[in-house]
């Protein structure tokens, strides 16, 4: 009788003696060591109200008692990434680790979970932008957050970096007054949903470096200006300002060929591709050796989820981020690109 319950509550989902595991249960510090690193991805299996209370930064929220569980993991994180697992104590998050190892993930568990994660001191926070994070070549850590549609906040060696940050559209609002002033502050567009000058003010301090557009600038008043094909070096970032244009006909109006900017931003050897609003140019030939990137997907106004598709396939990031995609259905970008090598991440930047 012992083994039969012991094997229903193994059929119900739960950790059992009837189940082998396959995942590997680590301690804090290890955990700590695999944050971070290009093969790891860190999910939070609670439930999004204890995830807001606070939680390990960079780590990715899908509840592992929802019915989608599965599928959204599926969406959400490449197949050939380490998955680093936790919850409050260790429990749901070996029972989410079980469930994903055995359709093939590689999964590690945080014994003792987030509670043993804040008794060995080790950091949370409350911000509830999803947040990413890598290492440059030397170690450093650069950290992005997905604020919305085309606002990206970068952090890169004690840097705030922010990218066309927009403080309200419809009914989102990122709330710049709770974050840091910026060190550098990069606007690729004067349309609405990249370029709001109260924003910008907030952000702004004495030390901080504002690099628009000519268009931006002139409306914004002051600024370092760069137009298509230069590239300057801002402190210890290199910055290359490339095209961004529409290319379809009937969508040139939108933005015009030598008008806006996308932003290529090297961090320690990191490349950073930020496309801004464009299609498939053939300027994205030229494009090389890109580690992140940032691409648009928002018809009609920049790309459809096929030019997508072969933009990313000329640049070949490492890393891909759709953004700026509005309704546009991207989920099956992971799926599409999956033979190229690009670990594709959904975040919201709808």
């Amino acid at each position: 009788m012992k083994k039969i319950v012991t094997c229903l509550l193994a059929t119900l989902g739960l950790t059992s003696a009837c189940a082998q595991q396959n995942f590997e249960d680590v301690d804090v510090k290890k955990f700590s060591e695999l944050i971070g690193q290009p093969s790891t991805i860190v999910l939070d299996v609670r439930t999004a109200e204890e995830f807001k209370e606070e939680h390990i930064e960079g780590a990715i929220s899908i509840d592992q008692s929802q019915s989608d569980f599965v599928e959204k993991v599926k969406t959400l994180v490449p197949s050939d990434k380490t998955v680093c697992v936790y919850c409050r104590s260790g429990r749901r998050s070996a029972n989410a680790a079980k469930r994903l190892s055995d359709i093939g993930y590689k999964c590690i568990n945080l014994k003792g979970g987030i509670i043993a994660w804040k008794e060995a001191q080790q950091p949370t926070t409350t911000e509830t932008y999803e947040t990413d994070i890598f290492k440059t070549k030397s170690g450093k850590t650069v950290t992005f957050h997905a604020l919305m549609h085309s606002c990206i906040r970068i952090e890169f060696d004690g840097k705030e970096i922010e990218i066309d940050p927009v403080a309200k559209m419809r009914d989102r609002v990122v709330d710049y007054s709770q974050m840091p002033k910026a060190d550098y502050i990069f606007v690729t567009h004067e349309h609405g949903d990249h370029y709001d000058p109260s924003a910008i003010r907030l952000l702004s301090a004495e030390k901080t470096k504002l690099v628009m557009n000519k268009r931006c600038a002139d409306m914004f008043g002051s600024s370092l200006v760069m137009v298509n094909g230069q590239c300057f070096l801002i402190d210890d970032i290199k910055v290359e300002a490339v095209p961004a244009y529409n290319t379809t006909e009937g969508r040139q109006q939108f933005h015009p060929k030598g008008r806006d900017n996308g932003y290529i931003l090297t961090l320690d050897g990191l490349r950073i591709y930020i496309a801004g609003d464009t299609e498939d140019i053939p300027e994205m030939a030229d494009i090389k050796d890109i580690d992140i990137a940032f691409l648009p997907c928002n018809q009609p106004y920049t790309m459809t989820p096929e030019q997508l598709i072969k933009a990313a396939k000329t640049i070949k990031p490492k890393v891909l981020f759709p953004y700026h995609y509005g309704q546009t259905d991207v989920s099956t970008l992971p799926s599409s690109l999956k033979d190229e090598g690009i670990d594709v991440r959904i975040r919201h930047y709808e």
